[in-house]
């Protein structure tokens, strides 16, 4: 167990520069935030430094701009975001190792919020480049890290600079993320449905393992849902296979018993783009020219069911090419059923990623139990117990 933000004292806190690592990696529009789920995240833990009195410091990255600056990835926007929409009073300084960042950081006065510029801007982030973590460390007093997507990273300003700044404490968010994830790993109530989609077997290959053994029911979408039915033999046309995984989806569907559940329809079309042409089909029946891009209606109605029937639900990967309206059904069914299933007392966690957006985009985030901000990094906690950003915190 690590030490969390809410086992330090009033004074360990009051008018100290606290350090956070935030995850702000959010949609950019034509220089706007498209999308806050982030940031809402980081209120509480904001909330929780300023009403004791801290300064906090604020690190984030954005994007992939490999080391140097580029002004598409700036955060900006994100400053700006974060005073009209989080109603906070924020200062922005570039770059975040620079001393300008740490004059800022000490000028910074109670009740202000400092955010510096884009972590990936400075060569040697991703690397956990050992003289920039020590930069980061002398903008603070102590640190923590509250950006639960990025703590599968091993990065400066995740796991380099928790080696120079003590305390080194996890976050609000974090400490939900694997007060969550430890439920799911552990005693988990029966029965225990795993909703997989996406694209590759390749990408949930440990979850799967994971739980071939554990979950009462393996509901498998997206298009892995294909690649276990090509390893079943049945034709799926243009449909996109994961060739490299077939032997693995034939050794998993020996293994689980049955407990692995695929489609029995499907929603096809020649494309993507050809939303008019679409038409379900029996799953023996994939016409040649055409690919599955959703779990079909009657798949759906079963798969509803088994959520339904849970006390225990973790779902990662949509069911279908969500972001088309023709190819969201099956994705749409799951979101609502899993809702459903909270309020009929069912413990219910959205592995982030996709099927978070899919939740969000459907109103109904607040209406299941959990809903992770960090899709890689909640599959590897569920497979591996530990991410490098978590075990470089202080032990409670």
């Amino acid at each position: 167990m690590r030490r969390s933000l809410r086992q330090l004292g009033a004074a360990d806190l009051s008018g100290r520069r606290v350090l956070v690592r935030v995850d702000y990696n959010v949609p950019l529009e034509d220089g706007h935030v498209r999308d806050s789920t982030r940031l809402v995240a980081s209120y509480p833990t904001l909330d929780y430094l300023r009403e004791r009195r801290a300064r906090p410091v604020l690190l984030s990255h954005l994007g992939r701009p490999d080391g140097v600056p580029d002004p598409r990835y700036s955060l900006q926007p994100v400053a700006h975001a974060l005073a009209e929409q989080g109603g906070y009073e924020v200062r922005f300084a570039a770059p975040a190792d620079s001393e300008a960042a740490l004059g800022a950081s000490s000028d910074l006065r109670e009740g202000e919020i400092l955010l510096l510029e884009n972590t990936r801007f400075l060569p040697g982030e991703t690397e956990n480049d050992e003289a920039l973590s020590q930069r980061f460390a002398r903008l603070g007093d102590l640190f923590v890290n509250d950006a639960f997507g990025t703590t599968h990273r091993a990065h400066a300003s995740t796991v380099g600079v928790a080696r120079w700044l003590k305390p080194a404490v996890a976050g609000l968010l974090i400490e939900r993320e694997l007060a969550a994830l430890d439920r799911l790993r552990g005693a988990t109530r029966s029965p225990f449905v795993v909703a997989l989609g996406g694209a590759k077997i390749g990408d949930k290959i440990g979850l799967l393992e994971q739980f071939v053994s554990r979950a009462d029911r393996i509901l498998v979408g997206g298009a892995m849902a294909n690649t276990f039915l090509a390893a079943r033999g049945i034709n799926m046309a243009d449909s996109l296979i994961e060739g490299a995984a077939l032997d693995t989806a034939a050794s998993l569907l020996r293994r689980a018993g049955g407990r692995i559940e695929l489609p029995v329809d499907l929603i096809v079309s020649p494309g993507p783009d050809a939303e008019g042409e679409a038409r379900t089909v029996d799953v023996e029946s994939v016409p040649p020219g055409t690919m599955a891009l959703d779990i079909g209606p009657e798949t759906a109605r079963r798969y509803r069911g088994a959520v339904l029937d849970a006390s225990t639900l973790f779902w990662n990967g949509p069911m279908g090419l969500f972001e088309k309206e023709t190819f969201a059904a099956g994705t749409d069914a799951l979101v609502a059923a899993a809702a459903e299933a909270t309020v009929r007392g069912a413990f219910t966690v959205i592995g982030g990623g996709d099927s978070a957006a899919a939740v969000t985009r459907a109103g109904l985030a607040d209406s299941v139990s959990h809903v992770s901000t960090g899709g890689g990094a909640a599959l590897e906690y569920l497979v591996e117990g530990s991410l490098p950003g978590i075990e470089a915190l202080d032990e409670a």
